[in-house]
Parts: structure tokens; C-alpha cells; sequence
């Protein structure tokens, strides 16, 4: 199990929810946050810290959150455009800083009227 950042971040990215991370597993896309399912340890430190309520542990995710379920992991473990390889689990997000790319679920959506 692990958390799951889902479709209400998307061109929000508040970033709350990266300040509170003890393990920094929290990536920033393009156009979304990302929690890296193999460093994520579960806490919930980031579930109340989101504006939009956009985080939810993957076995409670609801018909609207069950896509960004599989999403989440592909961001980490597909080759996202303009990449060579996947990202994998690099161990932290500060030390890889923010990736100009996202998922084609995220980027296929429209953008989002702020």
C-alpha cells in the first residue's frame, strides 16, 4: 500500500504535502505531484496537509482515484516523454528536483482554470 496523489492536484500542485514529507518521496511533474510507491512508508503525514484532498491511501481510492492509482507507479516506471530512461526510485525528490513531464493520463487531461 502506499499513498496516491490523484487527479485534484493536477495544475494545482500546492506543494504542502512535500514540506511534510519525512522520507521525500514526493516528486513534482509538469503539471502534478507524484508519491514514489517503493520510498513512500505509509505515514499519512501527507493526507491532511492537501488543500484539494487529492491524497489517498491506494485501498481506499474512490472510482475518480482509482485511475492515478497505476499513474502514480508509471510516472516512476515508464519512460516519460522527453526522457531516456524511467525514473525509477532514485531515493528522494530533492535530489532529482522537478521533472518537466508527466504521465499521458495527466497530460491528455485539460488544463485546469485557475
Amino acid at each position: 500500500m502506499t499513498y496516491v496523489i490523484a487527479g485534484g492536484c493536477v495544475d494545482l500542485m500546492d506543494r504542502s504535502c512535500v514540506e511534510v514529507c519525512p522520507v521525500d518521496c514526493i516528486y513534482v511533474g509538469d503539471r502534478k505531484l507524484y508519491i514514489n510507491p517503493a520510498e513512500c512508508i505509509e505515514c499519512g503525514a501527507c493526507e491532511p496537509e492537501c488543500p484539494v484532498e487529492a491524497i489517498v491511501l491506494e485501498t481506499f481510492a474512490g472510482p475518480e482515484e482509482v485511475p492515478h492509482v497505476e499513474d502514480n507507479a508509471a510516472f516512476f516506471h515508464t519512460v516519460l516523454p522527453g526522457r531516456d530512461a524511467p525514473l525509477g526510485d532514485p531515493g528522494g525528490a530533492s535530489a532529482v528536483g522537478a521533472i518537466a513531464a508527466d504521465t499521458p493520463l495527466v497530460a491528455a487531461l485539460p488544463a485546469r482554470e485557475t
